[in-house]
């Protein structure tokens, strides 16, 4: 038998040893992942190019060109979306995001921040940076905030704000 390579006694497995905590494992471009809960779909990120970064804790995905990430409620309906300029995510789901963050909810409540984490165990999400809140005839403006994911219940920290009462 003839062909290219060695011979099956004299394989080798691929050189791994210039792959570091600075270089991706993998990469891929206009990349699409779904989140699950025991096998449910809650959520889609969305980003123009992802890399894949092992690290002492496991493996990191980290995205930019642009991310979108949409939480889905218990009926499979849109309840939630996070744009960005770039994330990470981590093994465990939790999801960092920074640069331009806008997270918009199906009522009509919009935050605008450079960075936010949701974290998927209590699926809140929390900022420590300066945020704006914009609801239907109300602004709030302050440094950091947590709220659930669908945006229904938020608190902020060292706040300030505007709203418009009608008479």
């Amino acid at each position: 038998m003839t062909g290219c390579g060695a011979s099956q006694k004299e394989r080798r497995s691929p050189e791994t040893r210039f792959i570091g905590i600075n270089h991706p494992v993998q990469e891929s471009w206009t990349a699409r992942l779904a989140i699950t809960d025991s096998g449910t779909r809650t959520g889609v990120i969305e980003a123009g190019h992802g890399a894949i970064y092992r690290t002492n804790t496991g493996d990191e995905h980290h995205l930019d060109g642009g991310i979108r990430v949409t939480f889905f409620d218990v009926n499979g309906l849109p309840s939630t979306s996070i744009t960005a300029e770039k994330a990470v995510i981590h093994d465990n789901q939790d999801i960092e995001a920074s640069g331009n963050v806008v997270i918009t909810s199906a009522v009509t409540t919009v935050i605008r921040t450079e960075y936010v984490k949701r974290t998927a165990k209590d699926r809140m999400i929390r900022s420590d940076k300066f945020v704006t809140i914009t609801r239907p005839g109300e602004t709030i403006r302050g440094y950091g905030f947590e709220s659930d994911q669908g945006l229904k219940k938020y608190r902020i920290f060292k706040g300030s704000g505007e709203a418009f009462i009608q008479q």
